[in-house]
């Protein structure tokens, strides 16, 4: 069976997953294709395992500008200082965020995974990926795992597709939005993701300066607004795939309601997951919450809140329309 956390960016999925791979069956796999060539990621061509192991390995753009600077995200596992690579160097994708939840020496990880890609014959992408991830999870003593990537949400459409008709189980977490676009500006990669997917450049910038572009997207002050509208965009992408899913197949979780009342839905999860009981799993998972977080939204001026509020209100018509149509 094939499971998958989606969701927007800083909409509590990390949590999530972290708190599922409790879970002594279940193994958590982060980011794996948030990161990855639009292009090719999800192609329809049979591809032999050392292409897969191409893809995975190439490095992403926006993470080595944003390393190279010095920022930090929770996200990013990797060992820089102890590890193969440095800050500023092309490191893997795969190496980023993935493979340093699995174990403590990421480089060792992928040499041997890259290898065992690469015996792999020709086959459709989605299984390789899946041969991938149960041998991941295979690693780490468990017998399932489940994907969760930053942003799926805006590519859902194609990963169902990719991964089709095999059995699925998705699990879509999401965060109310203008606390979503608070935590998006406020963190580097998303700060400067966004700001480049919509071309903007800064007042008093040299658009032909790239260096001068990135540390100004970094070190600016961008319009709140304009994360709003991403989450109301990345909603917008998912509410289609969303809604094609049969009640099997989706469950949905408001991320209030995980940190509001963890052990309920855990449990709730375990069984949609069909995981084998797993005794403690629910008080290990629920242990990890750290209470709620504060709403940062009632700190925001009137009129940024307005601006932002009015560029979440797609996003959240999307979700209303979606659960009256599921309802």
């Amino acid at each position: 069976m094939d499971r998958f956390v989606v969701g927007t960016g800083r909409c509590g999925s990390t949590l999530l997953t972290r708190m599922l791979s409790c879970h002594r069956d279940l193994v958590g796999v982060n980011e794996v294709f948030t990161g990855l060539d639009w292009g090719i990621r999800f192609t329809g061509d049979e591809v032999d395992g050392a292409t897969v192991a191409e893809i995975l390995g190439t490095p992403n753009d926006v993470v080595t500008m944003v390393v190279a600077r010095g920022h930090e995200a929770e996200e990013v596992t990797y060992p820089f200082g102890t590890g193969r690579y440095s800050r500023g160097d092309e490191l893997p994708w795969i190496l980023t965020s993935t493979l340093g939840h699995l174990s403590g020496n990421p480089d060792e990880l992928w040499d041997d995974v890259s290898s065992w890609l690469a015996a792999r014959p020709p086959a459709p992408i989605a299984e390789q990926y899946r041969a991938l991830f149960e041998h991941l999870a295979h690693l780490q003593g468990a017998s399932c795992w489940v994907e969760r990537s930053g942003s799926s949400i805006d590519y859902l459409g194609d990963l169902l597709d990719c991964f089709a008709p095999a059995p699925r189980k998705v699990v879509h977490i999401h965060r109310d939005g203008v606390e979503v676009a608070l935590s998006m500006r406020n963190h580097a990669f998303y700060r400067l993701a966004v700001q480049l997917y919509y071309g903007v450049i800064p007042d008093g910038v040299d658009p032909q300066d790239e260096e001068a572009v990135v540390d100004a997207w970094l070190g600016g002050d961008p319009p709140l607004e304009l994360f709003g509208r991403y989450w109301s965009e990345q909603i917008a992408n998912g509410v289609d795939p969303l809604g094609s899913l049969s009640e099997q197949e989706l469950l949905t979780v408001g991320f209030s309601d995980l940190v509001a009342d963890p052990a309920t839905v855990m449990t709730e999860l375990e069984g949609f997951f069909e995981l084998a009981p797993d005794d403690g799993f629910v008080d290990r998972a629920a242990s990890l919450v750290r209470g709620i977080p504060p709403m940062r939204a009632a700190g925001l001026a009137a009129d940024e809140l307005s601006r932002v509020q009015e560029a979440c209100a797609p996003g959240r018509q999307c979700l209303l329309d979606l659960d009256l149509k599921r309802s």
